[in-house]
């Protein structure tokens, strides 16, 4: 049984930072292509970041590029999201989520159909 842990989230003022973390258990994480969506109220989940199973490429939202960095430790079996420059406009709940299967195209990891692991989710609040 696969099990996806966040932690890290929390408030924090515009322009600052916050590190998220995903903790995962159950299966070899080596083999897992890793992403991270958010949800703000009233909105659809959105994609924000993944990053293949060695870590050698990363994708990111547009709108998160140049604050965001998305990194794997294997050893820890842990993903992160370095978040800084943070906006009110990121305020969401932020989910990380998991793709066991094989080789993955670049489009894919931006699907959230593309993964079939869900943690339970960790709040962002962004004040002005």
């Amino acid at each position: 049984q696969v099990q996806l842990v966040e932690s890290g989230g929390g408030l924090v003022q515009a322009g600052g930072s916050l590190r998220l973390s995903c903790a995962a258990s159950g299966r070899t994480f080596s083999n897992a292509h890793m992403g991270w969506f958010r949800q703000a109220p009233g909105k659809e989940r959105e994609f924000v970041a993944a990053i293949s199973r060695t870590g050698a490429s990363q994708y990111y939202v547009d709108s998160v590029k140049g604050r965001f960095t998305i990194s794997r430790d294997n050893a820890k079996n842990t993903v992160y999201l370095q978040m800084n420059n943070l906006k009110p406009e990121d305020t969401a709940v932020y989910y990380c989520a998991a793709n066991f299967g094989g080789l993955l195209s670049a489009s894919s990891y931006y699907r959230r159909q593309s993964y079939n692991y869900w943690g339970q989710g960790t709040q962002v609040t962004v004040s002005s």
